[in-house]
């Protein structure tokens, strides 16, 4: 803030396109004393969330297949790996296209931006297990499926939890875009309107609330994963 105030207090930039904090705190409590931006925080959550939700479960279980069944490393999982480097903003027209202008399109763009980071990371980390846990758990009688609930998943959890945060910061750059199109509501077309009306400061404010709801999602999944991964803190 005392950086972006020294910048702004030096006129090296138009005021109407560079507005001091003072001025982007007042746009905000303007939108919030209107009741937008409640709303809009409220549509834009729910959104996020439906779709982390979606892209979460298909996610990890797509790397359940991928990583310890070989039909799914020879069918899905190449698929898959042509699939991930799309740009999930790309696939907006499309989803639009297939569900039209509704929830269903943004929470499945919104899906698809979270799905990418879980598969990849819950893979990785279902793909390696150390051996002598497998040999072990064979010694020792597990079954195949047991194996999997017992040993590989809770070895993997490290890294599911990655995926997981990181799939909480995709879900909020997502929703901005979805929200762009089709849609009276939202952060992301408070943002696109506010660029629309050359409104700097709205948008700016925005922009602040989306990165506190991002580093909120982000703090609560660490806090609530910890008795998951204390192991691997301690094995550290």
């Amino acid at each position: 803030m005392l950086i972006w105030s020294i910048v702004a207090a030096t006129g090296a930039f138009p005021r109407a396109l560079f507005p001091t904090v003072g001025e982007i705190g007042r746009a905000g409590w303007a939108l919030w004393a209107s009741g937008d931006l409640g709303a809009d925080i409220v549509h834009s959550l729910q959104r996020a969330v439906a779709g982390f939700l979606l892209g979460s479960i298909v996610g990890f279980g797509l790397a359940v297949l991928t990583s310890v069944t070989s039909a799914g490393r020879r069918l899905l999982q190449p698929v898959l790996r042509l699939f991930a480097p799309i740009p999930t903003i790309g696939l907006v027209p499309l989803a639009i296209l297939w569900f039209g202008l509704g929830e269903s399109s943004k929470v499945t763009v919104v899906a698809l931006g979270v799905f990418v980071p879980v598969w990849i990371s819950s893979h990785a980390g279902l793909s390696s297990t150390p051996e002598d846990f497998l040999k072990a758990a064979r010694c020792l009688g597990a079954n195949r499926w047991l194996t999997l609930y017992r040993i590989v998943i809770p070895e993997a959890v490290p890294d599911v939890i990655a995926g997981l945060r990181v799939g909480a910061a995709m879900a909020f750059v997502v929703i901005v875009v979805a929200e762009m199109t089709g849609t009276t509501n939202g952060l992301g077309f408070r943002i696109y309107q506010a660029q629309l009306f050359s409104q700097a400061d709205q948008l700016i404010f925005c922009l602040v609330v989306l990165g506190v709801l991002g580093a909120v999602s982000d703090q609560l999944i660490a806090r609530l994963s910890a008795p998951l991964i204390a192991w691997s803190v301690e094995e550290r």
